[in-house]
């Protein structure tokens, strides 16, 4: 496939998540809530997770922001959800790397849809707003974790 026909394929993915946000909005009983804000630019989020003896067993948002951060929430949401927290949290810096240019790869971890932000990282004014909701989750699962 050609580098402009990815390229629009990875933004029709973008904005696929941005117009149908998967996992968007509240999760029933025992949770744990994040809010997080990037003010350089608007976005903000609140991530709730429900966790179960170490799984990820839901994990919703809302908030607002670019098509970036809303879409990066969807698509995390989506990816945790049945995770190993382990497995959540590797996710996620694999997540950070992808962001920073990095190649990554694990055969036990399929980024899917998750893939189609790696562009964001020739724009460093926006990988805040694609790290967001992923932030969020980790910062979650220390406050879990301490508790």
């Amino acid at each position: 496939m050609s580098f402009n026909n990815l390229d629009t394929l990875y933004r029709q993915v973008i904005m696929d998540h941005y117009k149908n946000p998967r996992n968007r909005g509240t999760v029933e009983g025992d949770h744990l809530t994040v809010d997080m804000n990037n003010p350089t630019c608007g976005d903000r989020i609140q991530l709730q997770l429900q966790v179960n003896e170490g799984v990820v067993e839901d994990a919703k948002f809302d908030g607002e922001g670019c098509s970036i951060s809303m879409s990066s929430a969807s698509m995390m949401t989506q990816a945790i959800k049945g995770q190993k927290i382990e497995d959540a949290v590797k996710m996620s810096h694999m997540f950070s790397e992808l962001m920073l240019g990095n190649e990554v790869e694990d055969e036990n971890i399929d980024l899917g849809d998750i893939e189609a932000l790696q562009g964001v990282a020739k724009f460093p004014a926006r990988i805040k707003c694609a790290t967001l909701a992923w932030k969020a989750m980790e910062k979650g699962v220390d406050d879990e974790q301490e508790a």
